[in-house]
């Protein structure tokens, strides 16, 4: 199951609440506005690295965990 849609929700989030504007962060991040733009409306993702970037600009550090996984037991193989 992928996370990425909850990335982005939060990503999204904190760029609705940031005091920064979205020309200010196209700026300080070399995304361009218009990424940007399409990004907050949920019509093209980012790559990682975009992400990561947009994240350390907003404050916010994106983690990764292991997914814990049932033994085939718990299965029922």
């Amino acid at each position: 199951m992928s996370r990425m849609p909850a990335i982005y929700d939060e990503i999204r989030k904190a760029i609705t609440e940031s005091d920064k504007s979205r020309y200010r962060m196209a700026i300080e991040t070399g995304i361009s506005e218009a990424q940007l733009c399409q990004f907050m409306a949920g019509t093209k993702g980012l790559s990682v690295e975009a992400l990561e970037t947009l994240a350390d600009c907003l404050g916010l550090v994106i983690t990764a965990r292991p997914v814990k996984r049932q033994s085939a037991k718990k299965r029922g193989r």
